[in-house]
C-alpha cells in the first residue's frame, strides 16, 4: 500500500531545540523533518507539532514549527492524551438553521473536512513520545507511517527498539524520500522539481 496525497497529515512529534545536543544523528534527523513540513505545505497535507514540557526542553524547533498549522503543548507523553486525536479527526460542524427549514441539500454539512486518517508521523525521542503516540494513534484506528530518518533518540538501542515494537504493532516503517516520492507519485507532478531541489 502506498501513501495517499489526499488521505495523509503530517504529525512532527518534538523537535525541541534543547533537545537537539543529546540526540542521535541529531541534525539530519532536524533536517528531514524539515524538508517533510516543506513538502507538505507546499501540497496542502495539514501539518502538525508537539512539544513535551517547552518550559523545561524549549520551543520546537523554528524550521519545524514555521510549517505547523498549530503547536500541542503537552505534559503526557502521547500527544493522543492530550488532544492530539481532535485535530486529526475532527467533529463535523453541526448545519445552521432549523433542519425542516433547510433544503435537503443542505441538510448534511458541506464543510466537513474530508477523512485523512493516513498519518505519516517523525520526532523524538522515538522510544518515548514519538512511540506511545504512534501506539495511540494506531489503537484509534488511524493508519501510521513512521519516518525513520527523521525520528530518534539519544542512542540507537532504544531507537531501533523503537521500530521493531512500531513495525510489531502494525506501522509501516518509511524515510523521508520514500514519503516525498509516494505523496508526488511521478515526475510530471508540478511540485516534483522543489521535491528534487530539496533532496539533492
Amino acid at each position: 500500500m502506498l501513501l495517499e496525497l489526499s488521505e495523509s497529515q503530517l504529525v512532527l512529534v518534538d523537535y525541541q531545540e534543547r533537545l537537539l545536543p543529546a540526540m542521535l544523528d541529531g541534525p539530519k534527523t532536524w533536517a528531514n523533518a524539515a524538508l517533510l513540513g516543506q513538502l507538505a505545505n507546499r501540497l496542502a497535507v495539514p501539518v502538525w507539532g508537539t512539544t513535551q514540557n517547552p518550559s523545561g526542553l524549549g520551543e520546537l524547533a523554528p524550521e519545524i514549527g514555521a510549517h505547523c498549522r498549530q503547536v500541542l503543548v503537552k505534559m503526557q507523553f502521547s500527544a493522543m492524551e492530550e488532544g492530539l486525536g481532535e485535530w486529526l479527526k475532527p467533529e463535523p460542524e453541526a448545519p445552521k438553521g432549523n433542519a425542516r427549514s433547510l433544503p435537503r441539500h443542505l441538510q448534511k454539512n458541506q464543510n466537513a473536512s474530508p477523512s485523512r486518517s493516513m498519518i505519516v508521523i517523525a520526532g523524538c525521542e522515538a522510544h518515548v513520545c514519538l512511540l506511545q503516540t504512534a501506539l495511540d494513534l494506531i489503537e484509534d484506528e488511524f493508519d501510521v507511517w513512521v519516518v525513520t530518518d527523521a525520528c530518534t533518540s539519544r542512542n540507537e538501542r532504544n531507537r531501533d527498539a523503537a521500530f521493531d515494537r512500531l513495525a510489531g504493532a502494525g506501522a509501516e516503517l518509511v524515510t523521508t524520500e520514500m514519503v516525498g516520492f509516494e505523496w508526488l507519485r511521478s515526475a510530471e507532478h508540478p511540485e516534483f522539481k522543489f521535491w528534487q531541489s530539496l533532496i539533492k
